[in-house]
């Protein structure tokens, strides 16, 4: 048997001593679930497949206001309050701070106040699960068996012991990025741009071919960060043709790259349905299907949704006999109440529409839903608005869009009327 005091290296020991909660992962979801977990007294052990405090490849952008409430501000690595899009020739100011997590920083907060808190780390992966009615078993490849009360998969889009049912393409949101220094800035200094959808560098057939967008940022010092980017598409756009888009977006500026510090790889679903909330091993993260149908963003998600989650689990171990079963419903109920789950039905309608924009609605149908009250697009964006509410702004957004982009709305194709039926009955 084998167990790390707090702070001391992952190790490989034959057995787990057994925990209240296993969370499998070490990424930002991972950390997220176990350290609001331990807050509640709750004790934790982990499984990483590898190094946990190997470096995050890819970065976590967060609206100032959101981190604010959260009191993370400190956890920034920059802050824009310059923030705008283009969806035509004059951009469009948003008005709102924009920041983008340190992710060193932030995966470092967790990994200690984990730590201090008395996380155990094993190593190894996850190979099977076996439930037994007060406890489940996961063995690693490795033979290692680790036992608690609970399972917590956070390991990812792709989870190990997580199920969710197959309802048809799932689309993905394709970026391929670069940090770096370039020959002219490539934004304005000082700017963040949320989405840039001109196109200007792409001849008229291009324009009819699946629409990208910059995301794009100054970093100061004479470094920026660029990433070309598909909103959503299945199958997903190829990374090459990012790269290239990207390569001719700054060359129609007369920009050109001198040093890349960083390439940025980002491929993640938008558009997974919701888990089988009967399961005995509960969810987190993109395992649970928690990247925002509509925008993408995951990380808000995570340290707003996590001290609920991590409630119902802790009121579910207050009794020692409570089997493994109910822990696991207690749990999904937490995370996946019935208002989360039909604004997630909303959210997966409005995706399977933009998607089948073409570029000039798609500009159109940005344009309109920015021009919205500032609390109502945040709110959206975020998450963070109740069900009548976001009702209430979509059906601002469909009376104050043109002709086009409303009958788009209206369009009924594929999956889009089972959809809404799920926000009825999800």
């Amino acid at each position: 048997m084998s167990s790390n005091a707090p702070g001391a290296p992952a190790t490989n020991g034959d057995q787990s001593a057994g925990a209240d909660v296993l969370v499998v992962g070490a990424g930002p979801a991972a950390l997220a679930i176990a350290t609001a977990l331990l807050e509640r007294g709750v004790t934790v052990a982990a499984l990483a497949l590898g190094d946990p405090r190997a470096p995050w490849p890819n970065t976590y952008g967060i609206w100032g206001e959101e981190v604010d409430r959260l009191g993370l501000a400190h956890l920034l690595g920059h802050r824009w309050s310059n923030t705008l899009s283009w969806f035509a020739e004059t951009p469009c100011p948003h008005g709102r701070d924009y920041g983008l997590f340190d992710k060193d920083k932030l995966q470092r907060h967790w990994l200690e106040r984990g730590e201090e808190a008395g996380l155990v780390w094993h190593r190894g992966r996850a190979a099977s699960i076996h439930h037994a009615p007060c406890h489940s078993v996961v063995t690693t490849a490795e033979g290692k068996e680790l036992s608690a009360r609970l399972v917590v998969d956070a390991s990812g889009h792709d989870p190990v012991f997580v199920h969710r049912p197959s309802e048809g393409p799932v689309a993905g949101q394709a970026a391929y990025g670069i940090v770096g220094r370039f020959s002219a800035p490539p934004v304005e200094p000082g700017q963040f741009v949320l989405m840039d959808f001109r196109t200007g560098h792409l001849t008229p057939a291009e324009r009819l071919e699946p629409p990208t967008f910059l995301y794009a940022m100054d970093y100061g010092d004479g470094v920026y960060f660029v990433e070309e980017t598909s909103l959503a598409l299945a199958p997903p756009l190829p990374f090459a043709a990012l790269k290239e888009r990207l390569r001719r977006r700054l060359a129609a500026r007369g920009v050109e790259v001198l040093e890349v510090q960083h390439e940025e790889h980002c491929l993640f679903p938008m558009n997974l349905p919701l888990p089988d909330l009967h399961q005995p091993v509960v969810g987190f993260g993109g395992a649970a299907s928690m990247v925002h149908p509509a925008s993408g963003y995951l990380v808000g998600a995570l340290l707003r949704r996590a001290p609920d989650l991590a409630g119902a689990i802790a009121e579910g171990l207050a009794d020692p006999q409570r089997p493994t079963a109910e822990l696991a419903r207690r749990a999904w109920a937490g995370l996946w109440p019935l208002e989360m789950r039909r604004k997630h039905a909303l959210y997966r309608f409005g995706l399977e529409k933009l998607m089948r924009y073409p570029e000039g609605e798609l500009r159109a149908f940005f344009a309109t839903f920015f021009a919205l009250p500032a609390e109502q697009w945040y709110g959206f964006l975020t998450n963070s608005l109740p069900l009548p509410a976001l009702v209430a702004a979509m059906l601002r957004l469909f009376a104050s869009a043109p002709g086009s982009v409303r009958w788009g709305l209206l369009e009924a194709k594929g999956r889009e009327l089972a959809l809404l039926g799920r926000v009825l009955k999800p």
